[in-house]
């Protein structure tokens, strides 16, 4: 049977041609031609130049208003915090993609969630990368009680088609989408176009039939999940798995869901059994003792929010230029609460170096930490132990002004919860009554001279407290 055409398309332009060329001769972007699979004529055109003028016309478009009302019933993953990312559990028909490094625990995660689901529901578990047995004897080294979880170990996307339409399982994963390919392509498996046409007939079968549709991702050298970006855009849900390999904890994060909140944030501790939940995250995050130079915050994660301990690190350096390294947070943020301290409080941070680091290896972008970042550097600066069961929070603008924070009674309830009773707070952050009944003392402040000298009773001229 001879092969079908196909086309190279420019993702700049979206100019076409039939060979491959390094540059777009249309545009001139390099490396920007990605293969397609030639469109098939479906025979609606006429002889006559393609006219469809004279074929009938059927309607098929309906309001909005006369579509009836169908329950949602989610598809429980056997892992809370699974669900809590997923905005409450699988949806029926839609497609999940699950990325990360190597070695971080993808396939442990979906492999554990696959067999708890099996113990009620009709699961596929397809393994590209792994052979069956490889597959069986991490499935008994992770699972202690038996499922019926259907496994097939195959990498051409025609018969992995085949034994969805099937069995048609409630839930089917894809381990990895990189490792398939289509006969049809004569790309190697895992270039775009493989990547991109395998993940398109999955997802036409998983609307077709309502199969949930777990698919494993790998990052490139450039750090994109699963290769093309467009990949991103046709699933309903991207999550990523984070964490250092040398660590025990690992951070499941949404980036994107069509049927949830977004950024939201599963915790995990790899074990020897596989992965464990872990209910009170924010016992990860928080130091035992209090030292010079270490203050806590209250981080949001999408609905969750995590007491989490800023240690820094403030010495004299040696070199004209000094040293401002940081870890979990963005060094240009660090950069711009130092300007701000040695504008406003006249603290000669320039001559010093400066370390930074979030207790846990957790990354923190919002800027309600700005507060306890600045609270953290004064204290090493000054060799100072800041007050324990002190949360501080709030936005630093450059002009030294404190600025609110969202979501902050969740905020000050989770610190009460962990046993804090003192908290800074911006100035002006209209607190409801839930904050007013808190057993916590509230201490509001409308500066960042305000807030170290009044509320944590740091002098900046002596140093004493």
């Amino acid at each position: 049977m001879p092969r079908s055409a196909n086309l190279y398309v420019c993702q700049s332009c979206g100019a076409q041609t039939r060979q491959f060329f390094g540059r777009c001769s249309s545009c001139g972007s390099w490396n920007s031609l990605v293969e397609q699979s030639a469109p098939k004529d479906d025979g609606r055109r006429r002889r006559s130049g393609g006219d469809l003028s004279a074929a009938p016309k059927a309607r098929r478009s309906t309001s909005m208003a006369s579509l009836g009302d169908q329950p949602l019933q989610r598809i429980d993953s056997g892992y809370e915090e699974l669900n809590r990312v997923l905005g409450g559990g699988l949806v029926p028909g839609s497609l999940v993609l699950v990325g990360g490094d190597p070695g971080i625990g993808k396939s442990t995660l979906l492999l554990q969630s696959a067999s708890a689901i099996a113990r009620d529901r009709m699961v596929l578990y397809v393994s590209a990368e792994e052979s069956a047995q490889q597959v069986k004897l991490r499935w008994q080294r992770l699972t202690a009680d038996s499922s019926d979880l259907q496994l097939l170990a195959e990498t051409d996307l025609e018969l992995v088609l085949q034994e969805l339409e099937a069995l048609r399982p409630d839930v089917a994963v894809i381990d990895s989408i990189q490792a398939l390919h289509d006969a049809e392509l004569s790309s190697a498996p895992g270039s775009v176009a493989q990547v991109r046409e395998c993940a398109a007939a999955l997802q036409r079968l998983a609307k077709r039939q309502n199969t949930a549709l777990l698919l494993v991702g790998h990052v490139t050298k450039e750090g994109a999940l699963a290769g093309p970006k467009v990949l991103e855009h046709l699933v309903d849900a991207v999550l990523t798995f984070e964490g250092d390999r040398f660590a025990s904890h690992r951070l499941l994060r949404a980036v994107k869901n069509r049927f949830g909140a977004t950024h939201e944030l599963g915790v995990f501790e790899m074990r020897g059994q596989g992965l464990e939940e872990v209910g009170n995250p924010s016992e990860l995050f928080l130091s035992g003792e209090r030292a010079n130079g270490v203050a806590t915050i209250v981080a949001c994660e999408g609905t969750r929010p995590l007491v989490v301990d800023l240690q820094a690190l403030v010495s004299a350096t040696s070199y004209a230029s000094p040293r401002r390294t940081a870890t979990g947070i963005a060094v240009n943020r660090l950069h711009q609460i130092l300007a701000v301290l040695e504008k406003h409080m006249g603290l000669p941070l320039s001559r010093f170096d400066c370390y930074l680091a979030v207790a846990g290896g957790l990354d923190v972008e919002e800027p309600a930490a700005d507060l306890g970042v600045a609270a953290a550097v004064v204290a090493s600066f000054r060799d100072l132990t800041l007050p324990a069961g002190t949360v501080l929070l709030g936005e630093l603008g450059l002009g030294g002004q404190l600025r609110p924070v969202g979501q902050l009674e969740l905020r000050l309830q989770e610190a009460v919860r962990l046993g804090f009773r003192r908290a800074v707070v911006p100035r002006g952050s209209g607190l409801g009554p839930v904050a007013s009944g808190l057993d916590l003392e509230l201490l509001e402040a409308g500066s960042i001279t305000e807030a170290l000298v009044l509320g944590l009773g740091v002098n900046p001229e002596d140093g004493e407290t």
